[in-house]
């Protein structure tokens, strides 16, 4: 057991966000901890963290333990880095304790050469500690982490306040994978990923030598990682065993175990009420009647299952039949910035949409995805042409919602742009998508992230287009908004262009991919999942072809090695003599190191380095060895090279 928690109550403003909730995390757990937003998850983080206290009552209350052998890593979002720092420092702090140990070593070798064996003890166990942990592989561990989040070449060397918000949040996922705490802790780690990195940490965690809590609303990645999930709704903590698939499955089970468990005592309720009503006042069953009220008094009611009636309820439709033919994209580029600063990310693309298409875009971040959505609706300049047939209407879903008044109500929002509407038209559809009570009231800017998205998700459901172009609609959603957005897409008969890292999203929606690369492009005619399949064994063929140049290169050069030229009597007898004269070399040497290892050892007893004078001689008949074996290696260099 690493850690857990026993009883653990939070009140926010009157208001139980955690009810008597308990966990244990043992040593090899995966956990996914799952629930719709403000139900409490990160609370839970806060409290386990440290950095909330939980409210007690009793003594039995509010308890939070930890194993004497816990070190817990926690994620904070951009927190913990020294914005001064290079990419490179900033991880290699990580392991300052092993460096300064790798510098007391060095110097303990410097004071041994020059007699000092004081530090022997010392020597000995540092270097057995260093080894312990792999200290002289740091470098390699710190590029190889780097190199899976995305980081490398020139950007190792840049100052960490130079990066974006997700870049510096990447950073410190970093840091905490090098940290490699025992207990590690992540609240949201995959928002600013796209999916290759994504897939990258997925079996980076699954191989982690310690335990994992993960706040994530990325189902493909629970499913991958986790082996339990526990999930809070209203205020109480459920655990489930094994990855997300197996949790809804389980929960399903379990609520239609527990609906039918609560009719039949209904039932039973029902029945026993009635004979009691009916048989208390006669005489002659008034004994029974009062038995079966003592029982239905002791009996423990099962509570009425909860049915979450607040997931969205979101349908996109339209009015106008599209043609087949829907838009044709040819020798487009996709490019950013103006002027000198312009710069292309790809030269050109070349696709064509037919009705109902549902189309992925694809890539790593800052490829150009958004910026080609933009450009097929010709809000960019661009080279090429886009040419959209007639009878298009096209609804758009812009990511960070820059299209929202940020002054105005969410109500108002809509108002302007559907002024004959009335008042319960508007709250009715806002309803829909969960946007209520008092939330209607306030500005779009201060409302959240998946808030503004379901109010652009009800405008574009009274917009009725039949060309759907949505630009990362799950990014800021719950688990419940996400199941509700993928399922009217689903359902949705019209065409729809969408860019997403969300690989649940892309695996139920999309029936093509256009995959944006450095500089170019690829099409796919087939879903997500059978593009991962190619893609790994692309991955696959890549290794094999890199391990095939490694070995032939090997080859030839044991080839050439091997290789006999005609050589003279005398050619051959010098080479002999040669050869004869290294190992000759190479013995003395061996010899010579002996002589050191058996000298060392002596200067190491007390009747030995308590004696200065045998101590000075000893010593110099270590550097006379010493020497003597830097003149044989020299001459075995020489006569290598001949």
């Amino acid at each position: 057991m690493l850690a857990s928690l026993i009883n653990i109550n939070k009140f926010y403003n009157g208001k139980q966000v955690l009810d008597n909730v308990s966990l244990t995390i043992d040593e090899t757990d995966k956990i996914g901890l799952v629930g719709n937003n403000g139900c409490g998850k990160s609370t839970l983080l806060k409290i386990l963290t440290g950095s909330v206290e939980p409210d007690r009552f009793t003594e039995k209350d509010g308890i939070v333990s930890f194993a004497a052998k816990t070190s817990v890593g926690y994620l904070e979002q951009m927190g913990g880095l020294n914005s001064e720092n290079t990419v490179i420092d900033e991880m290699r702090s990580v392991f300052e304790p092993i460096h300064r140990a790798i510098d007391r070593l060095r110097e303990i070798e410097l004071e041994i050469e020059m007699g000092d064996n004081s530090a022997a003890d010392e020597y000995q166990q540092l270097s057995s500690w260093v080894e312990a942990n792999d200290g002289y592989n740091t470098d390699v561990k710190i590029r190889m982490v780097l190199n899976g989040m995305g980081f490398s070449g020139d950007e190792l060397n840049r100052t960490v306040s130079g990066f974006s918000g997700g870049e510096k949040t990447r950073l410190c996922i970093s840091r905490l994978l090098l940290e490699e705490p025992n207990l590690l802790i992540l609240d949201e780690p995959t928002n600013h990923l796209d999916f290759k990195t994504i897939m990258w940490l997925e079996d980076y965690l699954r191989s982690y030598k310690g335990a994992v809590l993960i706040v994530s609303h990325d189902r493909y990645f629970l499913d991958r990682l986790c082996t339990s999930i526990c999930e809070i709704e209203r205020g109480t903590l459920t655990r489930y065993r094994g990855n997300y698939t197996a949790f809804v499955r389980q929960r399903e089970e379990n609520d239609a175990r527990r609906e039918k468990e609560y009719e039949m005592q209904q039932k039973q309720i029902a029945q026993m009420e009635d004979y009691v009503a009916k048989n208390l006042v006669r005489a002659s069953t008034t004994k029974m009647a009062q038995s079966r009220r003592k029982q239905l008094d002791k009996m423990e009611r099962i509570e009425k299952p909860f049915h979450d009636t607040k997931s969205a309820k979101i349908r996109f439709t339209y009015g106008i039949e599209p043609p087949l033919d829907v838009l044709k994209v040819k020798g487009v580029d996709i490019s950013v910035g103006e002027g000198s600063s312009r710069k292309t990310l790809v030269d050109e693309v070349n696709f064509e949409v037919r009705r109902g298409d549902k189309i992925g875009i694809i890539g790593d971040n800052g490829i150009g995805k958004s910026t080609l959505l933009r450009i097929i609706q010709e809000q960019l300049p661009h080279k090429g042409t886009v040419r959209w047939n007639s009878n298009i209407k096209i609804s758009y879903f812009e990511q960070e919602s820059t299209n929202l008044n940020r002054e105005l109500s969410v109500m108002e929002e809509l108002h302007s742009r559907y002024p004959l509407m009335s008042e319960l038209e508007v709250r009715s559809l806002l309803a829909q998508v969960r946007l209520v009570g008092e939330n209607v009231f306030k500005e779009t800017g201060v409302i959240s992230g998946g808030e503004r998205a379901k109010l652009c998700f009800a405008i574009m459901m009274q917009e009725h287009g039949n060309v759907l172009i949505l630009d990362e609609p799950t990014n800021h959603l719950d688990l419940s908004s996400k199941e509700a957005i993928e399922e009217a897409l689903a359902e949705y008969t019209g065409t729809v262009i969408f860019v997403s890292h969300d690989r649940y999203l892309l695996s139920k929606i999309a029936d093509k991919l256009i995959e944006l690369t450095d500089g170019g492009y690829r099409e796919h005619n087939y879903g997500f999942e059978k593009y991962l399949d190619v893609l790994r064994e692309e991955q696959a063929e890549q290794k094999r072809i890199a391990d095939a140049e490694k070995f032939a290169k090997a080859a030839e050069a044991a080839k050439e090695k091997q290789v006999k030229t005609y050589r003279s009597k005398q050619q051959r007898s010098a080479d002999a003599a040669r050869k004869n004269e290294m190992r000759r070399l190479e013995k003395e040497m061996d010899d010579l190191q002996a002589q050191i290892d058996a000298l060392t050892e002596e200067i190491s007893k007390e009747e030995v380095y308590t004696d200065y004078e045998l101590m000075n001689s000893k010593c110099a008949e270590i550097e006379t060895l010493k020497q003597k074996i830097d003149e044989d290696f020299e001459l075995l260099v020489e006569l290598d090279e001949e």
